[in-house]
C-alpha cells in the first residue's frame, strides 16, 4: 500500500510531494501510526527553505515533519506500553538510553540524540512509524486537530515553567507559535504581569487575546525603556526568550531585574554581546537553556493544562490546510501572519 509522503529531496529549497510505500515493516519495538494531524514548526520551515544549518544537518531524502497526532494501527512484536486504536503524539526526541545523561535521567540532553523529521523519517505523511516508547497516549479526549500542537507546546512549557512565575512579571520575547503558546501558559498559572515584545501585527493581536498586558513593538518602542517604564524601574522577574533575535536578547539582559530569571528557547544564528559584569553577575540572575522538552516531565505538565482546561488551543491554532496544500501551509507559516499552522491528512 502507498501513501502520501512529503521529503526533502533537492539540494535547494521546497519539499517533494512523493507516493511512498507505508512503513508496516516494524522492528519488535516499533509502532505503525495513522496521521490524524500534523503542525509545521520552524524547524520544518528552516528545512523548507534550506538555509545553512539545513545543508549541513539534513540527510536527503528524508521524509520531515515532526509534530503530530495518529492513531496506533500495528505494533511491534514487544510493543506493551500501547495499543491498537490508541491516539497518541511523541516525544521527537529519539535518545540513547546509555549515555552519561540518559543514566542520570536527563533524556532531554542525551548526548546521541535523534530528532524525528530532521535525522529519521518523520510524519508529513498520511503513515508514520514510531518507536513505542516515544509515544505519549492522549487521555484528555482532545480533538486530533490540537493534540498534534503538543511537541511544540512542550517546549514552551519548558521555558515557561522551568522558573516559578506565579505573581511575577513575566517577558515572553517573540509571539511566534511558540511564544503565543508562552503568553497563554503564563496567563493560566498565574503570572502577575505579562509583557510581550513582539513586531508582527496579526501576533501582536493574537498574544493580547491569548492574556498579554503589555505588547511592546520594537519598531515603535524602546523596549528597555518601556519595560522599565512598567516594572516602575526594577524590570521583569523572568525573562521567557522564544525570538533568537540578537537585539531582543541583549535587551532582555538590560530590563531584566535584579535576581531575575532567564529561560532561553529562541536560537540565535548570531554572537550576543553581554555586559557580563554588570548585568549577569552583579545583577545576580539565573540563565536556563531550553533543550527540548523534559522527559517526560514536560509532557506530565503538558496533559495537566489540557486537561484542565487552561489554554486556548482554537486561538493558538489559527489556520488548518489538508496534506497536500503544502506550499499554501508553508507560505502562511512563513509570512508571520499565523499561529500554529496544522495539516490534516
Amino acid at each position: 500500500m502507498e501513501m502520501i509522503a512529503y521529503i526533502k529531496k533537492d539540494d535547494a529549497p521546497g519539499f517533494t510531494k512523493v507516493n511512498k510505500l507505508v512503513p508496516d515493516e516494524l522492528l519488535p519495538n516499533e509502532v505503525l501510526i495513522k496521521v490524524l494531524a500534523t503542525s509545521i514548526c520552524g524547524t520544518d520551515v528552516h528545512i523548507y527553505k534550506w538555509d545553512k544549518w539545513s545543508q549541513r544537518r539534513i540527510k536527503r531524502p528524508l521524509i520531515v515533519g515532526h509534530e503530530f497526532s495518529g492513531k496506533v494501527i500495528k505494533l511491534g512484536s514487544n510493543v506493551d506500553n500501547v495499543k491498537l486504536g490508541d491516539i497518541v503524539s511523541a516525544e521527537t526526541h529519539i535518545v540513547c538510553g546509555e549515555c552519561e545523561f540518559c543514566q542520570r535521567k536527563e533524556y532531554h540532553v542525551c548526548e546521541n540524540t535523534k530528532i524525528i523529521g530532521v535525522d529519521v523519517d518523520g510524519c508529513f505523511a498520511e503513515y508514520a512509524k514510531m518507536p513505542s516508547k516515544n509515544l505519549i497516549v492522549d487521555k484528555t479526549n482532545t480533538d486530533s486537530k490540537y493534540l498534534s500542537i503538543q511537541e511544540p507546546l512542550g517546549n514552551a512549557v519548558h521555558t515557561v515553567m522551568h522558573f516559578e512565575i506565579k505573581d511575577k512579571i513575566v517577558a515572553i520575547v517573540g509571539c511566534g507559535p511558540i511564544g503565543l503558546m508562552g503568553v497563554n501558559i503564563s496567563k493560566a498559572i498565574g503570572a502577575k504581569k505579562i509583557i510581550a515584545i513582539e513586531l508582527n501585527d496579526y501576533r501582536i493581536n493574537l498574544a493580547k487575546e491569548l492574556g498579554a498586558d503589555v505588547v511592546i513593538n520594537p519598531l515603535k518602542e524602546n523596549v528597555i525603556n518601556r519595560v522599565l517604564e512598567e516594572t516602575n524601574g526594577k524590570g521583569v522577574d523572568v525573562v521567557c526568550e522564544f525570538s533568537g533575535n540578537k537585539n531582543a536578547i541583549e535587551s532582555a539582559f538590560k530590563y531584566i531585574k535584579a535576581g531575575g530569571k532567564m529561560s532561553m528557547l529562541g536560537i540565535c544564528d548570531q554572537n550576543i554581546e553581554v555586559d557580563f559584569s554588570n548585568d549577569v553577575i552583579f545583577k545576580g540572575i539565573s540563565i536556563y537553556g531550553v533543550v527540548g522538552r523534559k522527559m517526560y516531565e514536560t509532557w506530565d505538565q503538558v496533559k495537566d493544562l489540557i486537561s484542565n482546561n487552561m489554554l486556548d488551543l482554537e486561538k493558538i491554532v489559527t489556520h488548518f490546510y489538508k496534506l497536500n496544500e503544502m506550499e499554501e501551509a508553508m507560505a502562511k507559516m512563513i509570512s508571520g501572519n499565523s499561529g500554529k499552522v496544522v495539516l490534516i491528512p
